[in-house]
C-alpha cells in the first residue's frame, strides 16, 4: 500500500547522521537549555545554589528579558509545565489579555474591513502582560529560594551589563536605520547614544530599575505602584488601552494539564487558551494507529501521513478552540480522544492530497519570535516554559522610563468576526476579541513522562509552526528512539490547514520526495528553518541529562553540572 522511494530512503539514512553545528550536552545534576547562552548559565547557578526547577526557570526567564529581547520578556506572557520527580503535574497559564477597553470589531474600517497591522504594530495591539504574574504564582506555590535571589541576576544583567554580540547588534542597527529616534532606534544605544558594539558592555539602566521593583515587590512590583502608574501613563499619554484597573486585576491561572499517551509514554501539555496541547496530543494519537514498519521515517509516505494529521488538528483547533473562561463547552475530552482519532484516520487516504475547504476553519496564530526553555533539576523535577512578545520585539514600543519591550499578542485574536478566508484568516467565535479574553496561543511547552518520571522536556518558539515542530521532536524521540539533538535538527515540515501548503526546510527534503508529494496534490513551499527546539532527554541506562539547543538558535546553549 506504502510506497518506498529509494532515494527517500538514502536521504533519510543521511538526515539521521547529519553532524550538528552543537553536539549534546551530558550532565548528572541539572541542566537548563535555553536560546542564551547567558541566561542558561544563570539558570544552572541557581540550581547548584540548591535551587529547585521552578527556581531556575524563573531566573531563567528573568535572564532573557535582558539578554533575549526580542523573545524574552516581561511585557508578554506564556505558559509553563511543571511535573515532580514523583509524577506530579500542573501548568501555569499566563497569557496576556484584552483590556477592558476592547471591542470584537476595534481594527475594522467603516466599511467593516480589517486595517493593516492595525492590530500587530500600533499600540492598540499591546495585550495586558502576564510574564511577571505567572513567574511569580508559580514560584510562590512550587519555588524553594527566595524570590529575591532569583531576579537579582537579571538586575546585575541590566544594570552592569553584558557583552553585545552580533545577533543584537544586528537588530540594533536595523531598528537604527528605520527611526532613530524611536524607542527601538535607541534601545540599543549607549552612554554616548550610538549603537553598542559587538563585543562591548551593554547596560539597560531602566529595565535595571523595573526588574528591581519586581525583585523587591514581587507581582504587585509590576502590576501596582510605580511601574503601573508608567505604564498606564504611557498608555493614556500615546492612545492606548492598558489602565491601571487591567493591571491591577490581571492573574496568572493554574491550571490542570491536558494528558496524553503514545505507547508506554504519558504526554503532558498546555490546555487552552494554548491550542498547543489538544493539537499535539491529536496528532499523537493519530501517529499511534500508523504502522512504521511499512511507513519510512521521511519517505513520501511519511510525509504525507504527518501532513494529513497536522491538516486535521489545526482544523479541529480553529474550529473549537479558544479561552476556556470564555468557552466553557469546548470539546477538549473529544478531540484528545483515542476514537476521535481513529475517526480522523480513517479520512485519511495514503494515495492523495486531502483539500482543506476556506468556507470551514482554519488558523494563523502566533508571530514568530517566541523563545522557549526546558529545566531539570537534580531531583528529577522538570519545567517547560515557553513565552512570548509574538513579533520580534513585539509591537516594538516601550517607555523609555521602564526600559522594557510591550507585546503585540491583541494580534493573536481573530479580527474579522464571521470572515474566515483561504489564506489563515480566521473568524470563527471561540477568539473573537472580548475585555480580559485570553488570546489563542500556538504556544506548546511539553513534558513526556516514563513510569511516571520525566523523561523529555521540549518546545520552540516558531509562531503558528511550534505546534507541529514540537510534535515531530516528540515522535522522533518515542517512535525513533533518536538521540535528543537529532530529534531536533533532522527534517521537519508544516501544514496548518489554511493556507494548504506542506511548508519545508529547504535541502532536508529529497528531490524525489517533492515531486511524488506534489503528484500526490500537495502544495510545498521552502524554508530555511522551523521551529527553534530547546530540549532535555533523561537518558536512564547512564542516569544523565542529555540537552540540546537548536543549531538554528545561535546564542543558544545547553548548560549542565
Amino acid at each position: 500500500m506504502f510506497s518506498k522511494s529509494k532515494s527517500a530512503l538514502v536521504f533519510s539514512c543521511l538526515l539521521l547522521s547529519i553532524s550538528v553545528l552543537q553536539a549534546q550536552v551530558k550532565a548528572k545534576n541539572g541542566m537548563v537549555v535555553s536560546t542564551s547562552s547567558v541566561a542558561s548559565d544563570v539558570g544552572v547557578d541557581i540550581l547548584k545554589k540548591g535551587g529547585n526547577a521552578i527556581d531556575a526557570a524563573v531566573a531563567t526567564a528573568f535572564a532573557l528579558a535582558v539578554t533575549h529581547p526580542s523573545a524574552g520578556n516581561i511585557g508578554g506572557g506564556g505558559f509553563l509545565v511543571y511535573m515532580t520527580n514523583q509524577g506530579d503535574v500542573t501548568t501555569f497559564d499566563f497569557r496576556e489579555k484584552a483590556p477592558l477597553k476592547a471591542t470584537d470589531d476595534m481594527y475594522l474600517d467603516e466599511d467593516g474591513n480589517l486595517i493593516r497591522m492595525e492590530n500587530h504594530l500600533t499600540i492598540k495591539a499591546i495585550g495586558v502582560p502576564g510574564t511577571v504574574a505567572g513567574l511569580y504564582k508559580s514560584h510562590q506555590k512550587y519555588g524553594k529560594l527566595p524570590w529575591a535571589d532569583l531576579v537579582q541576576p537579571a538586575v546585575d544583567l541590566a544594570q552592569n551589563g553584558f557583552t553585545m554580540n552580533w545577533t543584537l547588534y544586528g537588530a540594533a542597527q536595523r531598528f537604527r536605520e528605520m527611526d532613530a529616534d524611536s524607542f527601538m532606534g535607541q534601545y540599543f544605544s549607549n552612554s554616548n547614544g550610538e549603537v553598542t558594539q559587538p563585543g562591548e558592555n551593554w547596560k539597560q539602566e531602566a529595565l535595571g530599575k523595573t526588574l528591581a521593583a519586581i525583585r523587591d515587590k514581587g507581582h504587585d512590583g509590576f502590576y501596582k505602584g510605580e511601574v503601573a502608574k508608567k505604564i498606564a501613563d504611557y498608555m493614556k499619554e500615546n492612545g492606548g488601552l492598558i489602565s491601571k484597573q487591567d493591571l491591577a486585576k490581571y492573574e496568572a491561572i493554574e491550571r490542570t494539564p491536558l494528558k496524553g499517551t503514545y505507547k508506554d509514554y504519558e504526554i503532558y501539555s498546555m490546555p487552552p487558551p494554548s491550542s498547543g496541547g489538544v493539537a499535539l496530543l491529536e496528532m499523537m494519537n493519530l501517529m499511534e494507529l500508523a504502522d512504521f514498519e511499512e511507513i519510512e521515517f521521511n519517505s513520501t509516505a511519511y510525509v504525507h501521513l504527518v501532513a494529513e494529521a497536522m491538516r486535521r488538528a489545526f482544523a479541529d483547533r480553529a474550529e473549537h478552540l479558544g479561552d476556556p473562561d470564555f468557552n466553557p463547552d469546548m470539546p477538549i475530552d473529544r478531540l484528545i480522544s483515542k476514537e476521535h482519532a481513529k475517526q480522523r484516520f480513517a479520512e485519511i487516504d495514503m494515495e492523495k492530497a486531502s483539500v482543506s475547504d476556506s468556507s470551514k476553519f482554519g488558523q494563523l496564530y502566533d508571530g514568530e519570535s517566541t523563545t522557549h526553555f526546558s529545566v531539570m533539576d537534580k531531583d528529577g523535577n522538570a519545567v517547560s516554559l515557553t513565552y512570548t512578545l509574538e513579533f520580534g520585539y513585539g509591537s516594538r514600543l516601550g517607555s523609555n522610563e521602564l526600559g522594557f519591550i510591550f507585546n503585540n499578542e491583541m494580534g493573536d485574536f481573530n479580527p474579522v468576526p464571521g470572515i474566515t478566508t483561504s489564506r489563515g484568516q480566521i473568524g470563527t467565535k471561540p477568539n473573537l476579541i472580548q475585555p480580559e479574553k485570553r488570546m489563542l496561543s500556538s504556544m506548546t511547552p511539553t513534558i513526556v513522562a516514563k513510569d511516571g518520571k520525566p523523561y523529555l522536556v521540549i518546545g520552540s518558539p516558531g509562531g503558528r509552526t511550534i505546534i507541529n515542530t514540537v510534535f515531530q521532536t516528540v515522535l522522533n524521540v518515542l517512535e525513533f528512539d533518536m538521540e535528543i539533538h537529532k530529534a531536533i535538527e533532522v527534517m521537519k515540515i508544516h501544514h496548518q490547514w489554511l493556507p494548504d501548503r506542506i511548508m519545508y526546510e529547504k535541502d532536508l527534503l529529497s528531490p524525489d520526495t517533492r515531486k511524488a508529494l506534489e503528484g500526490m496534490g500537495h502544495t510545498l513551499i521552502d524554508r530555511s528553518r522551523l521551529g527553534v527546539l530547546m530540549g532535555i532527554r533523561y537518558d536512564e541506562e547512564n542516569g544523565v541529562l542529555v540537552g540540546a539547543s537548536d543549531s538554528s538558535s545561535g546564542e543558544g546553549k545547553a548548560s549542565g553540572y
